[in-house]
């Protein structure tokens, strides 16, 4: 594979606003705290709170772009990541543009002239975190961005794609996009299922480009409810991820591979009709500082891995060591490597 523009991402650039909070910030808010939805209106004085909080922090965001800042990270060369959407023309922006360059990932935002850069607020509980998106100009993405000659000559260049689902909220025709050229050419399309709210409250726009899915992942939570969602008559999670892993598929030439992740407990990959499970070496409770970001530094590793042409298990192995390097620190913080 070419060492620059390997790995092709779509998805929503979200600036973190990250506070350790009580239970009772959650409660005002009506949040779990384990959970990731999108704002209401009742949740926009929230951001104005956390960003007075004590221990507030600001990183790079959006569970695409996290995984895409991650995969840099373990790749030979700088640029060998693309990612795109859509932010405001405001400091928010410069900041994602900023964290993007200091990771080595190549960023083609659209600027939206009109509405500011996306926030996500991460109310971080113990171990536990609580994402709330407020998408601002991440919900202004066009497919014709993605289509425009400069966007799509890298997109014709890349040979793996990535969105997290939470893009379908905002353009499932450039996610289509993507994703049939990936068909046509007999290139490696993978998503991700993201938030229990996207299986249930999008299935129709997600049952658009699951066809095209080379790769699936999700957690425990996601899977369980894709199949609530679509008549698969099953609670075991491994005969879940057979059913998903069995769902019809545009690309005939390759086969669906579908990672459940479960925490510290076995990673779950179906493929061909069989289950691997894959055991996760854990870390003293006292070493987590946030498990905000694991499932998406876990794809990271994943797809750097996979661009390297390794094998599954070394995927899977790649994905834990990225999850525990990101659950030792505050945010999807990475160490300087291509600035």
């Amino acid at each position: 594979m070419a060492t620059e523009n390997v790995i092709f991402a779509l998805g929503n650039p979200l600036l973190d606003i990250s506070a350790t909070v009580d239970e009772g910030m959650l409660e005002k808010y009506g949040l779990k705290a384990n959970d990731a939805i999108l704002a209401e209106d009742k949740h926009i004085p929230m951001y104005e709170e956390l960003s007075k909080h004590e221990t507030v922090s600001y990183t790079a965001g959006g569970a695409t772009q996290n995984s895409i800042r991650v995969a840099q990270h373990y790749m030979d060369n700088a640029r060998a990541t693309t990612f795109v959407g859509c932010v405001g023309s405001d400091e928010y922006a410069t900041k994602l543009s900023e964290a993007a360059a200091h990771d080595g990932v190549r960023v083609e935002y659209l600027v939206d002239e009109a509405t500011p850069t996306g926030t996500c607020g991460c109310l971080i509980t113990g171990k536990n975190r609580s994402l709330v998106a407020n998408l601002s100009a991440a919900n202004n993405y066009k497919a014709d961005h993605l289509q425009s000659e400069a966007i799509w000559s890298l997109v014709t260049q890349a040979q793996i794609f990535y969105s997290a689902g939470f893009h379908l909220t905002v353009s499932p025709e450039a996610m289509l996009n993507m994703a049939r050229h990936a068909a046509d050419t007999n290139k490696i399309y993978c998503f991700n299922l993201s938030a229990p709210f996207l299986v249930q409250f999008f299935k129709d726009q997600m049952a658009q480009v699951m066809p095209y899915a080379d790769y699936v992942f999700g957690n425990e939570d996601e899977a369980a409810d894709y199949a609530t969602h679509n008549g698969i008559e099953k609670t075991d999670l491994k005969e879940i991820a057979l059913a998903i892993a069995a769902l019809d598929k545009v690309n005939t030439q390759r086969s669906r591979t579908v990672v459940i992740t479960c925490g510290s407990e076995e990673t779950i990959v179906a493929k061909d009709g069989a289950v691997t499970t894959y055991a996760v070496d854990k870390i003293e409770d006292d070493k987590i500082i946030d498990t905000n970001g694991a499932g998406d530094a876990f794809v990271g590793g994943f797809l750097a891995a996979l661009a390297k042409g390794q094998d599954i298990a070394a995927c899977v192995e790649a994905g834990h060591v990225a999850a525990r390097m990101i659950i030792q620190c505050s945010g999807i913080v990475l160490p300087a490597k291509f600035a």
